[in-house]
């Protein structure tokens, strides 16, 4: 189990990004972090990944105290994290950089089993370079790739929404919903879209700092929808 430990979280530009955030993230389960934009869903995902250090409380793993942990140390053990924002590498292929994620060599079949999760096509992508050639949305679905490839307990997604294409979002569900049924590994994924929500087992909303519901999706769910938080599309939250 991932346990956050009233979590506190300033930065010199900013204060109280997170004021006493409590949350457990429990293998077999998919958590859902929603809010409002600046509420500090992102801030929280950062934490958990080793990029950010908490100012005061505890991130526990299984029981060890990984607060002070680096991204390397703590990808060691288990914890594979989705940028929001996709980062470019200099001369390495998708298959590279697969094959880093999985930590062994990677048969094409395999890449084309998790490329087209995420919509894409291993024969025209996997020895194309990761540079700025990719458009934003296919970086971010070779991105979340990288992390289905990986062998972690814990993965945690950043608005894996964000510039994919609806068809590739209902096989990103679907990979969602296969992955949720493993119940030696845990999704977190910080989100305003409903589809998303409505796969969740738990939600927790987050609002200045500080979490303001937390529960199952269908405790969670109404209220927010009562509340406004909802567009009038019905698609993302807030």
């Amino acid at each position: 189990m991932l346990s956050l430990r009233d979590i506190k979280l300033d930065l010199e530009t900013k204060e109280n990004l997170l004021n006493g955030v409590s949350l457990d993230i429990m293998p077999g389960k998919l958590t859902v972090i929603t809010g409002p934009n600046g509420g500090g869903k992102t801030s929280l995902a950062k934490l958990i990944a080793g990029l950010y250090v908490p100012t005061s409380g505890q991130i526990l793993l299984d029981g060890e105290d990984i607060s002070h942990m680096s991204v390397t140390d703590r990808a060691k053990r288990g914890i594979a994290y989705a940028f929001q924002q996709p980062v470019a590498f200099k001369g390495i292929t998708v298959r590279n950089l697969m094959e880093m994620a999985s930590g062994t060599e990677m048969h094409e079949s395999a890449l084309c089993r998790i490329l087209d999760r995420v919509g894409l096509c291993a024969r025209e992508y996997m020895d194309r370079d990761m540079d700025s050639r990719l458009s934003g949305g296919e970086m971010k679905r070779i991105e979340i790739a990288t992390v289905l490839a990986r062998p972690a307990k814990y993965l945690l997604f950043d608005e894996p929404e964000a510039g994919i294409d609806l068809w590739s979002f209902s096989s990103l569900i679907s990979a969602f919903e296969d992955l949720k049924k493993d119940e030696d590994r845990a999704l977190l994924i910080i989100s305003h879209q409903e589809r998303i929500l409505n796969i969740a087992d738990n939600v927790a909303v987050i609002r200045e700092g500080v979490i303001t519901q937390y529960g199952t999706k269908d405790e969670v769910l109404p209220n927010l929808m009562q509340g406004g938080g909802c567009s009038p599309k019905g698609k993302e939250m807030y």
